[in-house]
């Protein structure tokens, strides 16, 4: 029989929380965004009051081979300088007990602080989420960490009492009978079993410190947590959180400040940026490999071309991965990336169909920069022309790892920026040719989904080909920004041939009526006046408020055939989408 690498060990769910704010129990989760709505907490704690199961907790032991590098988690101070458990399954439930039991703040998907607040009704023995009614209601106690902070300070007594005097000077307010002494029994009984929560026994698995991260990680993405299967990224933040804290909280600040409007800091408007997608940037960068899977064996010390494990490797990855990290967190690079993809274009996260395009992309600009030497306005050309081409043909979509592996490794022969150029124009070439452009794209266009790779490189094309609003002055980049738009948006997505014509003209199948083909953006005013009337009514109305130069440069821009007006709806779309293809393809020269 195999031997277990882990022990279980039922534990009080009090000795695990306590550990968790003492730092003996390390627990990333108080450091980066709790994903849970406060509703998935309350149901936690009806399952625990009603004796139901929530499920199992997986800790590691702290590797030996790590002792030295080992730091606190989270904000709050701990007796323990360092963690000796990680929670490698379960973060998630124990943040959600420990934040909402203990008044201890996490963070939201933005990284903002706030409060996970749970109510409970003692007398029914409900939970509920904190809103501002029940606050005001004196039949809940709105807070419940009130009670369990109490406990600690050994004033339960008190706080029971002064609930129940609450609840009966209310009740004499609304001239209904005070608590009766069965009723107040029942509120000291329902309080008590509150805090017997902390009893509350967690089936509790503890691998042991002998066994390597390349172990536990394959134990931690084979389990479910919730139904949610933990992945490589969850458990490398756990590592760096714990053997690099000083790097994982430069992640987080990066991470954070790309969502807070500001100057100087890695806010912009083409994405907001996850720890994942740094993780991604810098193994990237540092070590020329695309799946995560590596870097966690990074982390432990491997040599990837030998599979030797040594503390001499450990170190010079690490060192490797910290310079590495510093090129993706530079704002320097950072900005001029942005600014390359604005001019391909992209100026908002509206048009970003693949983040992955914009990780891997940058990925590339910084390996051009740094190890191929390249300078300012060849490097730029050619990441705008690359980012254009990967977008349109969903390049970093699918197969992504594997993708971007095999142009790693294609990459490893090239020794200079020029050869590099060259690479990356024959990658471009092979997928930029003229049955892409003439067949290929026009085929891709033929779809109603909303949101579409080749839809955002039709209005980035017009960006870059400095293209006005449909019969109107207005650049199309102007309503893309920040305060563009007023109580109604600056910008709408509106039907060439109104769905409504359409319906009474017997087509009523949605996805033939929702063709991006017969998609446009108008501005707000012009909307209006197009409103659900024929193209034949509208496109006369508009015909006689522009000179013949201005309108026929309008439908031009809009890759509108001549005449389109008195089309046949579905000719209409087949010759539209060959002009959006070609207007595409405009666009791409521009940026040569």
């Amino acid at each position: 029989m195999a031997k277990a690498i882990y022990s279980n060990t039922p534990l009080a769910l009090g000795d695990l929380l306590k550990d968790v704010r003492n730092g003996r129990i390390g627990l990333p989760d108080l450091q980066r965004p709790f994903v849970w709505k406060d509703a998935k907490v309350r149901d936690l704690f009806d399952s625990m009051i009603k004796g139901f199961p929530i499920g199992y907790i997986l800790l590691w032991e702290s590797p030996s081979d790590y002792d030295e590098k080992k730091t606190t988690i989270g904000a709050n101070e701990k007796s323990f300088h360092a963690p000796k458990d990680l929670v490698i399954d379960g973060q998630q439930r124990l943040t959600a007990l420990v934040a909402s039991m203990y008044e201890i703040t996490v963070k939201d998907k933005n990284y903002k602080n706030r409060r996970i607040r749970i109510a409970f009704k003692p007398l029914t023995k409900e939970f509920a989420v904190w809103t501002k009614a029940i606050d005001n209601s004196a039949e809940y106690i709105p807070d419940i960490s009130q009670l369990f902070i109490a406990k600690e300070k050994s004033q339960s007594s008190a706080e029971r009492r002064a609930f129940i005097k609450r609840l009966n000077e209310s009740r004499v307010k609304q001239q209904k009978p005070e608590l009766s002494d069965e009723e107040q029994d029942l509120i000291e009984e329902r309080i008590i079993e509150l805090l017997q929560l902390e009893s509350y026994q967690m089936p509790t698995l503890e691998i042991n410190r002998e066994s390597n991260e390349e172990d536990v990680a394959d134990i931690f993405v084979r389990v479910n947590s919730a139904g949610q299967k933990l992945t490589e990224n969850d458990f490398i933040l756990t590592l760096v959180s714990v053997y690099e804290k000083e790097r994982r909280d430069q992640i987080n600040e990066f991470c954070e400040a790309s969502r807070i409007p500001a100057d100087r800091t890695a806010y912009n408007h083409i994405m907001s940026i996850d720890p994942s997608h740094i993780i991604r940037m810098t193994v990237g960068v540092g070590f020329r490999r695309a799946r995560l899977r590596y870097a966690y064996m990074i982390l432990r010390g491997k040599d990837l071309e030998t599979g030797i494990t040594s503390q001499t490797v450990r170190m010079k990855n690490m060192t490797i991965f910290k310079e590495a990290l510093d090129k993706v967190l530079d704002l320097n690079n950072w900005h001029d990336y942005l600014n390359i993809l604005k001019s391909a274009g992209y100026i908002s996260d509206k048009l970003i169909a693949s983040t992955n395009a914009v990780v891997f992309s940058y990925v590339l600009y910084l390996i051009a920069k740094y190890d191929y030497g390249m300078k300012n306005q060849q490097l730029r050309k050619m990441i705008r022309r690359w980012f254009f081409m990967a977008t349109v043909t969903a390049f970093y979509t699918g197969s992504t790892e594997t993708d971007v592996e095999k142009q790693f490794t294609d990459m490893r022969d090239i020794h200079d920026r020029d050869a590099l150029e060259g690479y990356i124009d024959r990658v471009i070439a092979s997928r930029f040719t003229d049955d892409y452009f003439n067949i290929q794209l026009p085929i891709e266009l033929e779809t109603a989904a909303p949101i579409t790779p080749t839809w955002n490189c039709f209005i980035a094309s017009q960006i870059v080909l400095g293209h006005s609003m449909l019969f109107g002055t207005t650049p199309i980049a102007n309503v893309f920004g920040v305060g563009s738009s007023g109580t109604k948006a600056a910008l709408d997505r509106h039907h060439i041939f109104p769905k409504k014509y359409l319906f009474d003209q017997g087509i009523e199948n949605n996805r033939d009526r929702n063709q991006i083909a017969n998609f446009t953006y108008l501005d707000y005013q012009t909307n209006i006046s197009v409103s659900d009337e024929s193209p034949a009514v509208y496109v006369e109305y508009f015909r006689n408020q522009l000179s013949a130069a201005d309108f026929k440069k309008s439908c031009e821009q809009h890759a509108l055939p001549d005449g389109f007006e008195t089309m046949e709806y579905f000719s209409f779309l087949k010759e539209r989408r060959k002009l959006m293809a070609q207007l595409i393809r405009e666009a791409f020269n521009r940026l040569n």
